[in-house]
């Protein structure tokens, strides 16, 4: 008997104790997290009529479009509505998508919500997210078969997700970043390059005479002189052969005219000039990005992160925007676009629509009522928070039982009081 109860201790002392304040500040977590990303997503409506939303919850199903058929994402309400029972991918959020529910992508099923829809949203952008497979390892996520712990970051530009072992550069602590650009879209976006040695939370930059600082090892790596240099170094050498030229043809006069020659400016001085004139005109132009580029700066082959509100210092002159339109990449200069922006929102309407049951009872009572109710209230406050201390106090756990017998024993002394009370007519 003694060895039963000593293995049973050890295994009380093994198994993991988890307090009421445990429970309630997860369950507060979880509600958090679910109102961020359903928060700014409607429920009951489809999300069609809005046309290509700027940002909202999105789901894959599985059932109606599996792999080898075409991808198709669905709203939130249809979600629920259409699709209850069927196998749903969650796709977390994705910008600028109208809701294909019922469209001709759905071979046996009409919406419900929204049923007049057009054959096919042209403008909706899909990837291997919407077959339920992520990253350039596209494996599902959770994967049954990876023992890897691995969180997954989505990257802002392409809105796929990825392991944070596939990105080439280990990431940063999730909370001294806001968001990530992957290796593919960087190689799309290489202007990128040029800000990520300012701004990036790792900074990956180059001192001007071409050492490499803050970036680790060197066969991936590219230290790019100032953009256009191969043009401005073959111009530089058509400035210093004219200057040659001329003073050849000054020095010829002076031979003729027995004269000294006055002319030469040095090559040295030829190549100064000539860059003061390109920086007078750069910074005239008042473009961020070609100021930037007139540094040398390193490009790699990995992913960057970058901390909160980086997309502000992003140039906006007519050139960039033009670029940032070429390059499908406009939403970058869009503050309202970011996923954090989108789970604000999300929080705020929550909180909004999110009303306090108690007050919605006080407000349907008289004056003695609502006294009565605050006392009973505090009262029940009072006595639970007595009656949980003494667990803390011996280190116990609060069990089902427990709190059912406090229940019983709270409504017993209740109608003891009511009872007890006496009643006088005047």
């Amino acid at each position: 008997m003694a060895g039963a109860e000593g293995t049973a201790g050890r295994q009380s002392e093994l198994e993991p104790v988890v307090s009421l304040v445990d429970v309630l500040e997860e369950d507060e977590e979880l509600e958090n997290e679910a109102c961020a990303v359903l928060g700014g997503s409607d429920s009951e409506k489809c999300s069609y009529s809005q046309g290509s939303v700027k940002r909202q919850a999105l789901y894959a199903c599985s059932t109606c479009t599996p792999e080898g058929e075409e991808p198709a994402g669905i709203c939130l309400a249809c979600s629920y509505e259409c699709h209850g029972s069927h196998k749903l991918f969650e796709l977390y959020t994705k910008r600028n998508f109208r809701c294909d529910c019922g469209n001709s992508k759905f071979k046996n099923l009409e919406c419900k919500l929204f049923p007049d829809k057009a054959k096919l949203n042209s403008s909706n952008k899909y990837n291997d997210n919407f077959f339920g497979l992520y990253c350039i390892c596209k494996r599902p996520y959770p994967d049954p078969e990876d023992e890897i712990p691995d969180e997954m970051i989505q990257c802002v530009v392409c809105e796929d997700w990825f392991h944070g072992r596939h990105l080439g550069a280990i990431p940063p602590e999730s909370g001294d970043f806001q968001e990530m650009v992957c290796q593919a879209c960087m190689k799309r976006c290489s202007f990128l390059w040029a800000y990520a040695a300012q701004l990036a939370v790792t900074k990956v930059t180059a001192e001007d005479d071409g050492l490499l600082l803050n970036v680790d090892g060197a066969g991936d790596q590219e230290v790019l002189r100032p953009e256009n240099g191969a043009h401005r170094d073959s111009a530089l050498k058509e400035d210093v052969k004219e200057e040659r030229g001329k003073a050849a043809v000054k020095e010829g006069k002076a031979e003729q005219t027995n004269e000294p020659c006055t002319s030469s400016r040095s090559e040295s001085d030829l190549q100064t000039a000539f860059k003061n004139q390109h920086l007078n005109t750069e910074s005239q132009s008042g473009c961020k990005l070609q100021e930037l580029k007139a540094k040398q700066f390193v490009k790699k082959d990995t992913a960057t992160y970058w901390p909160l509100n980086w997309r502000s210092k992003l140039c906006t002159c007519s050139d960039c925007m033009k670029m940032y339109g070429d390059l499908d990449v406009l939403f970058l200069t869009d503050e309202y676009d970011t996923v954090l922006a989108y789970e604000n929102k999300g929080k705020v309407d929550q909180a909004a629509d999110r009303r306090d049951p108690l007050m919605d009872t006080l407000n349907s009572m008289n004056r003695v009522q609502q006294v009565e109710l605050i006392c009973e209230y505090n009262d029940l406050k009072s006595e639970l928070k007595d009656y949980l201390k003494r667990f803390a106090d011996e280190g116990t756990v609060v069990k089902r039982e427990d709190i059912q017998q406090f229940f019983e024993e709270f409504q017993s002394k209740k109608r003891r009081r009511v009872d007890g009370m006496q009643y006088y007519c005047s």
